[in-house]
């Protein structure tokens, strides 16, 4: 337990709102940063202090950073789209300009720690090879906007360690498990597999973390990280077929019988890109040609300097899954059949 206020921004989110839970049952004093008008009830019957305001407003962020003693920095604007020229602003603004502002603000008012969240999408990638902490970002890959500016805030976060700043990078891989408010894409996933309503998918794999390790990690790093450090943070690499496995496992719903080849969703996704959505090219969709991709690349992490320097030791998906499910369930999101 800290002896100061800790601020958490991006509490509304998937991350966030559990990581809040996790510092007050810590009997952290926690204080959030929202954005005006932003109750989704992620934060309903804690004990918190809210500060309204928005990263992209130095100002705000002055304010809700003064007076605290660590800071976990959580927000973002996650995209899995390309978007127009105004989209890629905001995913900048925010991701970007808002990590700024905190980095600068933790630095100006003696912030003792901070934890910036980071992504599996800002590390570097080799066929055949679980991505690592010291994979270089290669940056003529075909990334998005988010993942771009995600290995950007890594690299101020790398200049405000040399500055003097106590500052780690926790990365998050896809994020599974409960008080999922917005809802996240694997939220959305799991909803429509519960109501039956989603009639295909597509083989591949990914690295998952659930909330209850993601959180954990957090706390981790802002206990033992090594400044100017990141660590990886991740349950277990699960194919889609596993995944949706255990969906029918923890929902009792079966499996979608049409299992679509990666290439015929992969040419669908481009085509519809080049022609619906370049009428709606911010409008969100299930299968981007970036999510068709990530799937079929297979990737997966490494989170040994996690376990090795922090103590991280990560619990079973399966867990994860059922606690998303039931979850929803108790909010009323998702209604058993």
């Amino acid at each position: 337990m800290s002896v100061g206020k800790t601020l958490v921004t991006g509490a509304t989110g998937h991350l966030g709102a559990n990581l809040v839970r996790r510092l007050l049952e810590d009997r952290e004093a926690v204080r959030v940063l929202v954005r005006p008008g932003r109750d989704n009830g992620a934060l309903a019957g804690l004990e918190v202090e809210r500060i309204e305001g928005d990263l992209r407003d130095a100002d705000a962020v002055e304010r809700a950073v003064r007076g605290c003693e660590q800071v976990y920095h959580c927000a973002a604007l996650v995209s899995t789209i390309e978007g127009n020229a105004a989209h890629k602003r905001d995913v900048f603004d925010t991701n970007v300009r808002g990590a700024l502002h905190i980095l600068d603000s933790a630095a100006r008012q003696g912030v003792r720690k901070v934890v910036v969240s980071g992504s599996l999408s800002a590390t570097g990638y080799e066929d055949g090879r679980s991505s690592h902490e010291d994979m270089p970002f290669y940056p003529f890959d075909r990334h998005l906007p988010y993942g771009h500016t995600k290995h950007l805030v890594e690299h101020h976060c790398l200049r405000a360690h040399a500055d003097g700043l106590n500052v780690v990078v926790a990365t998050s891989c896809a994020i599974v498990g409960p008080h999922d408010y917005v809802p996240s894409r694997m939220g959305r996933v799991l909803i429509d597999f519960a109501h039956r309503q989603l009639r295909a998918y597509i083989p591949g794999g990914f690295e998952f973390v659930s909330t209850r390790d993601i959180a954990e990690g957090h706390v981790l790093a802002m206990q033992k990280g090594r400044s100017g450090q990141k660590y990886i943070i991740s349950t277990a690499y699960s194919s889609v077929d596993d995944l949706l496995d255990l969906f029918a496992k923890v929902t009792g719903q079966p499996k979608p019988r049409l299992r679509l080849p990666a290439p015929v969703m992969a040419a669908i996704a481009e085509v519809a890109d080049k022609t619906w959505f370049r009428a709606f090219p911010n409008q969100p969709r299930r299968f981007t040609p970036a999510a068709v991709r990530l799937l079929s690349m297979r990737r997966r992490a490494d989170h040994a300097k996690a376990r090795a320097e922090l103590g991280f030791q990560p619990t079973p998906l399966e867990d994860a899954v059922r606690e998303a499910y039931d979850d929803f369930v108790r909010r009323g999101v998702i209604r058993p059949r």
